[in-house]
């Protein structure tokens, strides 16, 4: 596998953003599908990119994934704590899963966390059993402690993952 991880660039913003939108939509992840509010925070790339690290997955120029990695007191942090990193919005095509770059984008923020954050914390959906395991392989355990509902009066629940560096 010759998958490099580097930090996106203003050409991959655009691209970036429909690979992360699709692969919610695709997978169910949005509660109102197309007309779900967080599908144009999905899209908006540069938004991200300007108050964290976007990272992406290219494969002989072919742009296969992302993630956004939030620095240990980084604006774009929903449930990191003083200094925790966050990791959000891992998205992988379609076309590319099963290939291992999911695992190395989330090891990439690991190793971006590592010796400049104690530790790193990510919310996930009950239904993402695959980015789960990913999870889980790296070290990362169940934090139910720090499960919260990003839409108040509603039963949508992100479960929460965290790593101890």
């Amino acid at each position: 596998m010759d998958i490099l991880i580097r930090p996106a660039v203003p050409a991959d913003y655009e691209p970036l953003g429909q690979i992360t939108a699709q692969a919610y939509l695709q997978d169910g992840l949005l509660l109102f599908g197309e007309s779900d509010w967080y599908l144009e925070e999905l899209k908006d790339v540069a938004k991200r990119a300007s108050a964290a690290d976007v990272l992406v997955a290219t494969e002989n120029d072919d742009l296969l994934g992302g993630v956004t990695f939030v620095p240990s007191g980084g604006p774009m942090a929903d449930l990191a704590r003083p200094g925790e990193a966050e990791i959000r919005m891992l998205a992988v095509a379609h076309a590319a899963r099963g290939r291992g770059i999911g695992q190395a984008l989330v090891q990439a923020c690991v190793d971006r966390a590592s010796g400049t954050a104690t530790g790193v914390v990510l919310c996930t959906q009950p239904t993402m059993h695959t980015a789960h395991r990913i999870y889980e392989r790296l070290g990362f355990s169940r934090a139910p402690e720090r499960d919260w509902n990003p839409i108040p009066g509603d039963d949508f629940t992100l479960l929460t993952y965290e790593l101890t560096l």
